[in-house]
Order: C-alpha cells, then sequence, then structure tokens
C-alpha cells in the first residue's frame, strides 16, 4: 500500500500562496479544560464534555460552560492514561435522557476499563449505574481503548486495550484484553454477537487482537465500521472492522518495541486481517470522526482522526473503502490533538490535550 501525505504547507487544500491565510478558520471555543478527553452533541444544541481527571462538563454552544460535574463513577481510577474517557450520547437520549460513560475503574494493583449508564438531566448526572467491566483486573495505568459507537441496531461497540504489559491476552479470546466487545445500551449481550456461544470465548467480543484502539466510527453509506489503533514504535493502523475478525496484534505488526527489539517477525498472518492503512512511525492516533457536513463539501465522507505525537489533523480520502490520499491539517498549532467530531453545524470540532485544553471549532475561512 503506498502512502501519499501532503503536508499542510505544500496542499493546495491548505494553503494556496505563500503569506496566504488558510482557507479554514479556527475559532477558540473553550479553553482551561483539564485534559478534556471527549466530546458528544446533546439534542438541544449543548455539548458534552469529559475531562480524564473526572470532571463532565456541559457547554452552550457558544463555550459557556453550564454545568461542571465531578461524576461519582463507582470506582474511578484516575492515573496516567487512566480516568473518564468517552461519553456517549445514544440514539434514545432524548426519550430517557441516557448517557454511557466509558472509564477506569479500581486501583493502582487492580483496574480495568468499566461502563456504566446515567442520566443527564437538570445539568447533573443521576441513576449512574455500572454496566459492564473488563476482565481481567490489570496492574499499570495504560492501554484502555475506551472509544464507543453506537450501530444502527442499537447496540454498541466499545473499545478495549491490551494493557500494555499485557499483550499476549489480545490473543486470548477468553478475556477482554484487545478486543472490541459489542454490548446492549443496557450493558446486555446481544444475542447475534459472533462468539456468543462457542466455549473458551467471552460472550461479549466482537473483534480481537486489537493494541489501543483509540477511534472508531460507523459508515452508515456503505455500513462499514473503521477503527485505528496504536501501534508501538511504528506500526498504528486503520482498519475495518468486521464481526469475528482477528486484527493480529501481537502475531502480525509493523511496530517494534519501545527496546527496538523486534515485536513479531511477522508482518502479515494467515487468518488475520491486514489494516487499511498505517503510520511509521507512530503518530499516536487519539479521536476519529466521520465528516458528514456541508460547510466543507470536499470533505464528505473523509475520516479525521487527531494525532497525539504528530500534532495534526489528519484527512483521508476515502474511496470504496479504501483510503486514497492523507492530508496533514493544523500542524501550524503544534498541538497533541486528542478527539475530533463532526458537528451537527457542518464545523470540525477538535479537543486539544493538556491540563489547559481547549475546544477548537473548524470552519470555512471567510471569503
Amino acid at each position: 500500500m503506498t502512502k501519499i501525505i501532503i503536508p499542510a504547507l505544500l496542499s493546495l487544500l491548505l494553503l494556496s500562496v505563500k503569506g496566504q491565510a488558510l482557507p479554514y478558520q479556527v475559532i477558540t471555543v473553550a479553553d482551561e479544560l483539564n485534559y478534556p478527553w471527549s466530546l458528544a452533541f446533546l439534542p438541544d444544541g449543548n455539548l458534552l464534555v469529559t475531562e480524564r481527571t473526572g470532571n463532565l462538563k456541559q457547554l452552550s454552544a457558544a463555550g459557556e460552560v453550564t454545568a461542571d460535574v465531578a461524576a461519582a463513577l463507582p470506582e474511578l481510577y484516575v492515573a496516567a492514561q487512566g480516568g473518564l474517557l468517552e461519553v456517549l450520547v445514544p440514539a434514545a437520549y432524548s426519550q430517557n435522557q441516557q448517557i454511557l460513560v466509558s472509564y477506569v475503574c479500581g486501583d493502582g494493583n487492580a483496574n480495568t476499563l468499566c461502563l456504566a449508564s446515567g442520566r443527564w438531566q437538570a445539568q447533573q448526572l443521576t441513576d449512574i449505574r455500572q454496566l459492564f467491566k473488563a476482565e481481567p483486573y490489570r496492574k499499570g495505568a495504560a492501554h484502555y481503548g475506551g472509544r464507543m459507537v453506537q450501530l444502527p441496531d442499537g447496540s454498541i461497540l466499545l473499545t478495549l486495550g491490551d494493557g500494555f504489559d499485557y499483550r499476549e491476552q489480545a490473543q486470548n479470546p477468553a478475556n477482554h484484553l484487545g478486543k472490541i466487545v459489542r454490548l446492549q445500551p443496557d450493558g446486555s449481550v446481544p444475542a447475534d454477537n459472533p462468539f456468543i456461544d462457542q466455549p473458551g470465548y467471552a460472550s461479549e467480543i466482537y473483534s480481537i487482537g486489537h493494541r489501543n484502539v483509540q477511534g472508531i466510527v460507523y459508515d452508515a453509506a456503505s455500513n462499514q465500521v473503521y477503527s485505528h489503533e496504536h501501534g508501538p514504535r511504528g506500526g498504528d493502523e486503520l482498519n475495518r472492522i468486521q464481526a469475528g475478525k482477528n486484527y493480529g496484534w501481537p502475531v502480525a505488526t509493523r511496530g517494534i518495541d519501545y527496546t527496538g527489539a523486534r515485536v513479531s517477525p511477522f508482518r502479515q498472518y494467515p487468518g488475520m486481517a491486514e489494516p487499511i492503512w498505517h503510520w511509521s512511525p507512530s503518530i499516536a492516533p487519539a479521536g476519529m470522526t466521520l465528516y458528514q457536513g456541508e460547510l466543507f463539501p470536499s470533505w464528505q465522507g473523509n475520516l479525521f482522526i487527531t494525532a497525539l505525537a504528530g500534532k495534526a489533523l489528519h484527512r483521508l480520502e476515502m474511496v470504496n473503502g479504501k483510503v486514497v490520499s492523507e492530508q496533514l491539517l493544523l500542524t501550524e498549532l503544534n498541538s497533541r490533538l486528542r478527539d475530533v467530531r463532526s458537528g451537527p453545524d457542518g464545523a470540525l470540532y477538535i479537543l486539544t490535550d493538556s491540563a489547559s485544553g481547549k475546544l477548537l471549532r473548524l470552519l470555512p475561512a471567510p471569503q
């Protein structure tokens, strides 16, 4: 597979003549967010933003903080990569005001990723109920996954990391490490999960062989699920996710270990799905969204991925499920970018990753 990367300063899409303004504008909607991790849009036009340190904030469209709640989640554990992670507003929110949050629960000696539901009403999170707890517990505070997407049938895909020091467990079908699981919004297991009746397999599993999935989207036009995951030193992947498939980690990878040693001699392995795109050296991909707005017509159907180490917003042009070009945006910010979402107004919304994080809105430049 051939990679086509067009740096922001060279792309005609991004800068037509040196010294002229970029054809987009970046507006700071809110700042002083404490390691913001995820954002979601409410039907009334407000936004929810999670802070990894444990707070859930409601912001108006203008960026005013209208609620700031310390999420009273069972056994919430905040350390390193652990804490409050994703917030998802399910399709049924207008009927029941239920939201879903992923977070790390436990302590430094024994922790895991958990999923909880709660009712977001009157700027308060109430009726909190833990729905799912990944097994087994592990030490450390890295590689939790934690991203979610809702499928058309109402079920939820939840991503799970390999725990960093437990990478071989990504190939163990009896547990949840290094897996994507599929659940109903109440935490129950769908009857048509791929391994529901298979001995030795956890019934929640949807796919296996992942390292640390930090982005997942559903494309309704093609009925496809895409996810990306961190490699070690290199080997970050974009995958097309299908029920029951094995995505290779750590048997097949383009990355090498942080020590410089080879993780595996195999880049491909029989019976394991290959990525549709990859990055070496690593960009540390974080959030991902499928652009479906009208403000940037030429971006319709493109995937946008935020990068932490890479400090850029990657635009992937998709044609028939394949990446045909890649462009880097927002490199001028020189910021770690945590999440990106396609807003109901057609703008792109981006979270920067720091103790004084920002919520940014990407709009076309004034004509």
